[in-house]
């Protein structure tokens, strides 16, 4: 297995991104070997880079279970809690918008950036469950959990560059498809060093600080495994 280090803001093939494609090795345990050319890991820049991710994105207790928390832990070769797959490739806000996924206001805000939706994926094998949120309209500190990646909005997280271009195209926010607020978005945020607190669970709150000084909890990176 090789790791392709490349950016999600792209999203451009099936690994979430395009960009940076210098091959390295992959970090040690980085997923299951049945988890395939297609599965990702999302890092928070605060805890990791490209080379030493140290903590992504995964599921809780690794249960296939809507309402199930995503959580930071540290990748793993044997647990398959971290196998997690982009499950449409290539797709901005727009086409999105144009399969009924997000709402106008989004797609005129954001249309041609690049969206993904986020699939639990254990052993390579999909699960039809998304990390999203698990209401119609988000609120402050609102945890990220498995839902069906059927749900409009909640279940799509867009690569906002524009809100950090300094540290684009490498770290960007991470934006949610149903917010409502494009002056400070929601955006994925992570509490808690994970190596002192036991799986802290993935929230959104209001992206701070944009567009020149995004803390970096709310910054992400993503390797693609191929």
């Amino acid at each position: 297995m090789s790791i392709n280090r490349k950016v999600l803001a792209c999203a451009a093939t099936a690994t979430l991104a395009c960009g940076l494609s210098t091959a390295e090795a992959v970090p040690a345990g980085a997923a299951t070997a049945d988890c395939g050319p297609h599965c990702i890991q999302i890092f928070s820049a605060q805890f990791g880079t490209y080379a030493s991710p140290n903590f992504v994105e995964s599921v809780y207790q690794g249960l296939a279970v809507a309402g199930v928390p995503t959580v930071m832990r540290a990748p793993s070769s044997s647990d398959p809690a971290g196998d997690v797959i982009v499950p449409a490739a290539g797709l901005t806000v727009s086409a999105f918008y144009d399969l009924g996924m997000v709402s106008a206001a989004v797609n005129s805000h954001y249309g041609s950036l690049g969206a993904v939706q986020i699939e639990y994926a254990p052993h390579g094998v999909a699960t039809g469950l998304c990390a999203a949120v698990a209401t119609a309209v988000p609120y402050q500190n609102e945890g990220l959990t498995l839902q069906s990646c059927d749900t409009p909005g909640s279940t799509v997280f867009i690569v906002d560059t524009p809100d950090s271009p300094a540290t684009a195209p490498g770290y960007f926010p991470i934006v949610l498809g149903n917010t409502t607020d494009f002056v400070h978005p929601f955006a994925m945020t992570i509490h808690g060093n994970p190596a002192h607190k036991r799986l802290p669970q993935i929230k959104v709150q209001r992206l701070r600080g944009n567009p020149t000084n995004v803390p970096l909890n709310q910054l992400w990176g993503a390797n693609v495994l191929n």
